[in-house]
C-alpha cells in the first residue's frame, strides 16, 4: 500500500539524494542506510525496491546492495514476494497490535533505564527534537514529522546505554516505522491533554524512571489510537488508500 497523491510515472529512484558510499565495508554501509530509512519512515509499506536502482543511487555495485537487502529480508523489514520482487513490509492490523504490545514492554524498559542516565544535554536534545516535530506538523511536512518522532523516541532509548535492548527495539521499528506514514495526514496523533512528549521530557529532567515509562506508554497508546482506528478501517475495507508510483525516493541521509 503506497502513499496517495504522488505522480504516477517514472522510477522512484530517479532523483535519489543518496551520498556515494565509501568502498570499505560496502554491504554494511548500505545496510545501515536502508535500515535507518525504514526506522525513520522514509520508506512506505508495500513500496517496491529494485536492486539495480539502489546500486546506481548509492554509487556501488549490485552485490553489496543485494547482501544488505537480503539481511533486511531476514529481519522482516523487507519482504521477498513470490516473483522475487523486494517490497517494504506491510503489517496487518493483528501484527501491528501484537508488535505494539511488545514495544510497550521493551520501550518502557528502555525509558525507565534511561531516566537515571539523563543529563541536561539529553533533555535539551529532546526539547529540540520535539520542536522539530511540532514545526513539521505545522508546515504539513509529514515525512519530517514521522522522522522527528522516531528520533525523539530513539534518543530516549539510546540514553539507557543498553545496546542489546536498543537493537531489539530498532528491529521492531524496521516494520513499525514505514506504517507511521499513514498517520499523516490521515490519522494524526491526538491526546486528551498536552502532548505526551512533554511528559517524557519532564520525567527525563526529573530522572524519574516510573514517570518516563508511563509517559512513553501513554504516548504510544494515546498517540497511536487514531492510527489503530485507521488500520481497522483499512482492513475492513471502509477506507482505501491509493497506490501511485514513486518518481523519486524519500530523502536518504548521507552515509
Amino acid at each position: 500500500m503506497y502513499r496517495p497523491g504522488m505522480p504516477a510515472t517514472g522510477s522512484f529512484l530517479s532523483d535519489p539524494g543518496f551520498a556515494p558510499i565509501a568502498r570499505d565495508n560496502l554491504a554494511g554501509r548500505v545496510y545501515e542506510e536502508l535500515r535507518t530509512a525504514l526506522m525513520e519512515g522514509r520508506l512506505w509499506p508495500g513500496q517496491r525496491l529494485k536492486i539495480r536502482e539502489l546500486a546506481a543511487a548509492l554509487h556501488v555495485s549490485e552485490t553489496p546492495v543485494r547482501e544488505a537487502v537480503m539481511q533486511l529480508v531476514r529481519e522482516r523489514g523487507l519482504e521477498m514476494q513470490a516473483n522475487r520482487a523486494i517490497t517494504v513490509a506491510h503489517l496487518s492490523l493483528a501484527q501491528y497490535e501484537e508488535l505494539r504490545r511488545i514495544r510497550l514492554e521493551l520501550e518502557g524498559l528502555a525509558a525507565a533505564e534511561a531516566a537515571p542516565r539523563s543529563t541536561r544535554a539529553v533533555v535539551e536534545e529532546l526539547e529540540a527534537l520535539h520542536a522539530d516535530l511540532l514545526a513539521a506538523q505545522a508546515a504539513e511536512d509529514w515525512p519530517d514529522a514521522v522522522r522527528a518522532n522516531w528520533r525523539f523516541h530513539h534518543r530516549v532509548y539510546r540514553t539507557a546505554a543498553m545496546p542489546e535492548l536498543l537493537g531489539i527495539i530498532e528491529t521492531l521499528w524496521l516494520r513499525n516505522g514505514p506504517l507511521l506514514n499513514y498517520q499523516y495526514p490521515h490519522a494524526p496523533p491526538t491526546y486528551p491533554g498536552r502532548h505526551r512528549h512533554l511528559d517524557v521530557i519532564d520525567a527525563m529532567r526529573a530522572r524519574d524512571p516510573a514517570a518516563v515509562r508511563t509517559a512513553i506508554r501513554n504516548d504510544t497508546v494515546e498517540g497511536g489510537a487514531t492510527l489503530l482506528r485507521l488500520l481497522t478501517d483499512i482492513e475492513a475495507g471502509r477506507v482505501v488508500i491509493g497506490q501511485p508510483h514513486f518518481t523519486a525516493p524519500p530523502p536518504f541521509a548521507p552515509s
